[in-house]
């Protein structure tokens, strides 16, 4: 990518507070706040790495509010380059994240990342599975529920894990997810629905390793180094999930016990089916630029994909940013890299 290009980091002001909008997920949820606890804070955002890595690789970078109120207008007169969307929702909702970026087509603004279709499909999680399935990629096998109606359940062994169908970064899933009875299931069900107004998604429980693989596209898409959350120090009785209690409660043992690495032990025939499956799911829901797939790898080498990330956390601490050290990509290389495969969409 020659020369100094103008790149707005585009956001929406409930984005990147934390990495799950939690003051707004319970704001959805209708739950009263919760009381203010001791949070280790970071001392910058996500959108602020980014502005800085896109400067030092020379470009004009600036940021650009995406508020709900007056940013529609202002975002239809904005002048740049590139567009390096970072807006996980619109005017605090994020069912509507795929519509920012179905207007920045509209506008004909080039943009870093996945297009309104891959998004629209990758948040309902069903139907992702059932594309998935089509393109023989192994999944958990599944079925799910909404007010009173389940699909089917002939060929659904327990245990199972019970999650809103149209929700991500772990929102809604905690040790209570994974259950081992109808009686459990259905009451599970129950509260999903009761606090998302969502289907729930009814699938099996594999057990074994949490893997995450990043994936940079364009031209060929790369598969990078698979990292994995070490879930091994759970404490005893927790499922080995990577829930609220693992993600978001700090200071507790759940918390404490568990951290994403580099993967450093995979045998190669496994690390390269690894790379394969991830690359596959990645091209099957058509995503763009980057994203994450989340993964379970169970103790005999089965692999089995659980989601598809378009636009994963961007942060330098986050999964992509450990996969692209370890794949020899210092931050601002990655963040610059992301650039250039977008703007080459477009040029």
């Amino acid at each position: 990518m020659a020369g100094k290009l103008k790149i707005a980091v585009l956001y929406e002001p409930s984005d990147n507070v934390t990495p799950l909008r939690v003051e707004r997920r319970r704001r959805r949820e209708k739950r009263p706040p919760a009381r203010p606890r001791k949070r280790e804070r970071r001392a910058k955002l996500d959108r602020d790495e980014v502005l800085d890595a896109l400067r030092a690789n020379g470009h004009d970078a600036f940021f650009h509010e995406l508020d709900g109120e007056r940013s529609l207008l202002e975002l239809s007169r904005l002048e740049a380059d590139l567009v390096f969307n970072l807006t996980e929702a619109y005017a605090g909702d994020d069912s509507k994240e795929a519509h920012v970026a179905a207007f920045l087509d509209l506008l004909e603004l080039p943009y870093t990342g996945a297009g309104p279709q891959a998004l629209f499909l990758a948040q309902d999680k069903a139907l992702a599975k059932k594309v998935f399935t089509f393109h023989g990629i192994k999944t958990p096998s599944f079925a799910s529920s909404y007010r009173g109606r389940i699909d089917h359940m002939d060929d659904l062994d327990f245990p199972l894990i019970i999650k809103p169908a149209l929700e991500d970064g772990s929102v809604g899933i905690d040790a209570g997810s994974v259950v081992g009875s109808v009686k459990e299931m259905m009451e599970r069900i129950a509260l999903v629905q009761q606090r998302f107004d969502c289907p729930a998604l009814i699938e099996e429980f594999i057990e074994g390793r949490e893997i995450y693989v990043g994936v940079l596209g364009g031209g060929e898409p790369e598969a990078l180094p698979p990292v994995e959350l070490d879930l091994s120090k759970l404490p005893e009785g927790m499922p080995r999930i990577a829930g609220r209690e693992v993600k978001w409660e700090k200071g507790t043992q759940a918390y404490d016990a568990t951290r994403s690495a580099v993967a450093r032990d995979l045998p190669e025939e496994l690390g390269r089916r690894i790379r394969e499956t991830a690359l596959a799911t990645y091209g099957a829901l058509g995503l763009r630029d980057y994203g994450r797939i989340d993964l379970r790898v169970t103790p005999r080498g089965e692999i089995y994909v659980i989601e598809a990330n378009p636009n994963p956390w961007l942060s330098s601490e986050a999964e992509l940013a450990l996969a692209a050290a370890a794949a020899g990509r210092d931050y601002p290389t990655l963040i610059g890299e992301i650039a250039e495969r977008a703007l080459s969409r477009y040029t």
